[in-house]
């Protein structure tokens, strides 16, 4: 019996290789998943920011970029005071509940556009959430964002709205000093960028306040009334393509 009992099994074994050696396609069928692409729009809607190459995080909703009011990671801080997003898609790419990240091409000037197309799998979207953020150039640490909203319930050609937010990093010191802000505005001075000191009274992120200009009376700003700006700082379509 015991006899018996192994050459069926090394049958019906034999039988399953000749099975999908007829069909090639058939091990991969229970593996492999169409593609899901979505297409995010920004649009920069400031009179005078520059926004640093955007980064793009689709996720679960165990991640996120920040929390309000709890410190800044330091790869958020290094995008935050130079718009380097480098770290913080690093970063990302490595973390538990993360399905993929990408940068944008360049920076998105005011009035400006920018269409960055991605990709999930079809069991990911289930559980889709959608992260981006950008820093505010004429800034010591601003950043436009949207941290964690859900576009699961979106449709193949369906698509939604949603205005991003200005937030303070907590991480530097609002000086706006041509010595301490990378973009434009500080054209002249040493534009520094990220520095691990953190000189913040506050250390945590928090809603934006706005700039404090040399219209304001702030003498030592590089920033005139123009470099203000009000919520949203960017707005966003996001499309799901198929």
């Amino acid at each position: 019996m015991k006899i018996l009992l192994k050459l069926s099994l090394t049958a019906i074994s034999a039988s399953l290789l000749v099975a999908c050696g007829a069909n090639s396609n058939l091990a991969t069928s229970f593996t492999q998943q169409a593609a899901i692409s979505y297409r995010v729009t920004l649009t920069n809607t400031t009179a005078a920011q520059p926004f640093s190459p955007v980064a793009i995080v689709l996720h679960d909703g165990s991640w996120s970029t920040f929390n309000l009011g709890e410190p800044a990671s330091t790869e958020l801080e290094m995008l935050a005071e130079s718009g380097d997003n480098s770290a913080l898609l690093a970063a990302a790419e490595n973390m538990v509940g993360v399905f993929g990240a990408a940068s944008g091409t360049g920076d998105i000037g005011p009035g400006e556009s920018e269409s960055i197309e991605v990709e999930v799998t079809e069991s990911q979207i289930r559980s889709l959430s959608l992260s981006l953020v950008a820093m505010l150039v004429n800034t010591n640490d601003a950043i436009a964002a949207l941290n964690r909203i859900d576009i699961s319930t979106l449709n193949s050609n369906e698509s939604m709205r949603v205005n991003a937010l200005s937030y303070d990093t907590g991480t530097e010191a609002n000086t706006e000093t041509a010595a301490t802000m990378p973009g434009p505005a500080a054209a002249g001075g040493a534009q520094e960028g990220f520095n691990a000191v953190r000189d913040d009274v506050r250390d945590s992120v928090f809603v934006h306040a706005g700039v404090v200009t040399t219209t304001d009376g702030l003498t030592t700003s590089a920033l005139s009334s123009i470099h203000r700006w009000d919520h949203p700082a960017i707005q966003i379509r996001v499309e799901r393509l198929n």
